[in-house]
């Protein structure tokens, strides 16, 4: 898929950032704007920002958002495409690690502050690092975490299962739901392909491993609400966003239910996360007068349905002048086709 993106903005720029923790391979595109935040992304175990972000940033919808932000695309040690394998005896950074790494990156690259997308994986680090250092993040969009995390006989029980199932249709397991890999979709199809040829098996492993042990993102996302950290989890699963919903500050959290996304919206319906996206900025202060389409018009109707039920609550706005676009009250947004 030809990169829209780089036809109006210079060439990603990739860089090795080294952190205290290790090195990091970084991507940017774009340049900083002003005092905005950057837009820093943090992918799922078994991708990388390529994988995981490139159908995102690539879709024609995100270039209103592009032009406002410079974009800083973060891969797990190893992970990116055609990294050489981790040495032998080779201790994987904790989750909390690799949460500690991305100081360095905002540091590295003069970002004021960030405003992370993470998915799976990548959100539980991002949501660990807005815990630690609560004034690099202005606001979080997580996809997918799990909010009970893995226990230890979780843990023996992935590892059982590795024992008889190759490490890629493992990790697809946790990236697609029942449903597309028991239909062998074409996407579930090439991300095992992608997976197999384009991702070191053997540091995959480690990050693999890394990622089973670590503990509850349930209680992790509620202390980063209490911080005041704008917050959204974008999720197709109603389980998961009721569970999650009663441990959150409803004053600082956006649920999106997204109708027939999968397992990885941001690959099977992007136009729909990244409008989504769009107003969540919005609802900051940033990008006040971007045009509304059908999924705004949407969620105003709901908030002024749910301001009716429950009362109104506030959000303070303190990037823009106007108060164009902003959310009166942070609720549920339902996207359907």
């Amino acid at each position: 898929v030809e990169d829209l993106m780089e036809k109006h903005t210079c060439p990603p720029q990739e860089h090795d950032v080294q952190t205290p923790h290790g090195m990091l391979r970084v991507v940017i595109r774009g340049a900083p704007k002003g005092n905005k935040p950057a837009i820093l992304t943090y992918h799922d175990v078994g991708l990388n920002h390529k994988l995981c972000f490139n159908s995102f940033f690539n879709n024609k919808d995100m270039q209103e958002i592009s032009k406002h932000f410079v974009v800083c695309h973060v891969d797990a040690p190893g992970q990116q495409i055609g990294a050489s394998q981790l040495p032998q005896g080779y201790q994987y950074p904790t989750m909390e690690q690799l949460a500690g790494m991305l100081p360095t990156v905002v540091q590295h690259f003069g970002f004021k502050s960030i405003v992370g997308i993470g998915v799976g994986a990548g959100a539980y680090v991002l949501a660990k690092f807005a815990l630690i250092f609560p004034d690099l993040v202005e606001g979080l969009v997580l996809l997918n975490i799990d909010p009970n995390g893995k226990g230890w006989i979780d843990w023996a029980a992935t590892k059982l299962s590795g024992l008889t199932s190759a490490l890629p249709d493992t990790v697809l397991s946790h990236l697609f739901s029942q449903e597309e890999l028991m239909n062998n979709t074409e996407l579930v199809q090439s991300y095992r392909q992608q997976i197999n040829n384009t991702v070191n098996q053997f540091n995959l492993q480690l990050f693999w491993n890394m990622y089973n042990r670590c503990t509850s993102g349930r209680q992790t996302c509620s202390q980063v609400t209490e911080n005041s950290c704008q917050f959204s989890l974008p999720t197709a699963d109603f389980v998961l966003q009721v569970e999650c919903n009663s441990k959150l500050d409803p004053t600082n959290t956006t649920f999106l239910k997204m109708a027939d996304s999968g397992g990885l919206p941001q690959l099977t319906q992007p136009a729909k996360l990244t409008e989504a996206f769009k107003y969540f900025l919005q609802g900051m202060g940033y990008m006040p007068s971007a045009s509304m389409t059908r999924l705004a018009r949407s969620r105003t109707a709901s908030l002024t349905s749910a301001s009716s039920m429950d009362g109104s609550r506030s959000r303070t706005c303190t990037h823009s002048d106007s108060s164009e676009g902003v959310g009166a009250a942070t609720q549920t947004m339902e996207v359907s086709c």
